[in-house]
């Protein structure tokens, strides 16, 4: 059941009621508490950024190829609607056979790219889910070494009333971020300094060779399974046209024997 706006601002004014209760009965020793802002900490951290512009720029490309192909339908239906009045019953089932097929593969391409685990979900994850892995580790760090018995967020749901900017650490949590990236990038450095430079064996490269040998494959596949579905098509397409042909020829054999 879809919750109305009111319940939703009751549900969160509970939440923060009750937050603020526990901190209050627990309160036998000086809490110490803090907040982020998430959405200024990640608009601030390049990798987030670029895994967005990335994610964007591919939702960007879906839309565009749901679009076109929604258009092509919408053009068959109107090819359709002009036509009726001279297509054999054969000869529109085909053509309705030929849109719903149409209709089909674009829900399929919709649930593909946008669905519950279609592949802007999956790409997400595989470049947002690290960036924010690293956000919550080095929230996690400071909040180990400074102690703090609370972190809210501020961006999210949970409604605060009041923040005082005396308790906001996310500045602190980029200076984390951008150290433990320096630290990492130093690291990674010395171990490509010391790392001894070596010959693949025959076996690697072998490996390396049947992998790129199946890619191509599965491409070349891939490929011909495409050209053949087009192939397929396009003699449909003449098929009807034939058919079309040959239906005026008779209608224009009919109305010029009439004219006699």
């Amino acid at each position: 059941m879809i919750l109305t706006k009111l319940s939703k601002v009751k549900i969160k004014v509970s939440v923060f009621l009750l937050m603020f209760c526990v901190i209050i009965v627990t309160a036998q020793k000086t809490q110490r508490i803090a907040y982020i802002d998430m959405e200024y900490i990640l608009e601030n951290v390049p990798e987030y950024l670029d895994a967005q512009n990335i994610l964007d720029a591919k939702v960007i490309k879906w839309k565009g190829e749901l679009d076109k192909q929604n258009r092509f339908i919408e053009k068959l239906k109107t090819d359709l609607a002009n036509e009726r009045a001279i297509l054999t019953n054969d000869l529109i089932i085909d053509k309705e056979d030929e849109i719903t097929i149409k209709q089909e593969e674009l829900r399929r391409l919709e649930s593909l790219y946008f669905g519950p685990n279609g592949d802007m979900f999956l790409l997400r994850k595989q470049l947002v889910k690290p960036v924010q892995d690293q956000v919550y580790n080095s929230i996690r760090d400071i909040v180990i070494k400074r102690k703090y018995d609370f972190v809210f967020d501020k961006s999210s749901d949970l409604v605060m009333l009041y923040s005082n900017k005396k308790y906001d650490i996310s500045e602190l949590v980029l200076n984390e971020i951008v150290r433990e990236r320096k630290l990492k990038s130093n690291e990674e450095k010395k171990a490509k300094k010391s790392a001894p430079k070596r010959e693949l064996t025959d076996k690697q490269k072998k490996a390396i060779t049947d992998k790129d040998n199946v890619r191509k494959k599965k491409e070349e596949d891939r490929l011909l399974q495409k050209k053949k579905i087009e192939e397929a098509r396009k003699k449909r397409i003449e098929e009807i046209e034939e058919k079309r042909k040959i239906l005026r020829e008779k209608k224009e054999a009919i109305k010029k024997k009439k004219d006699n």
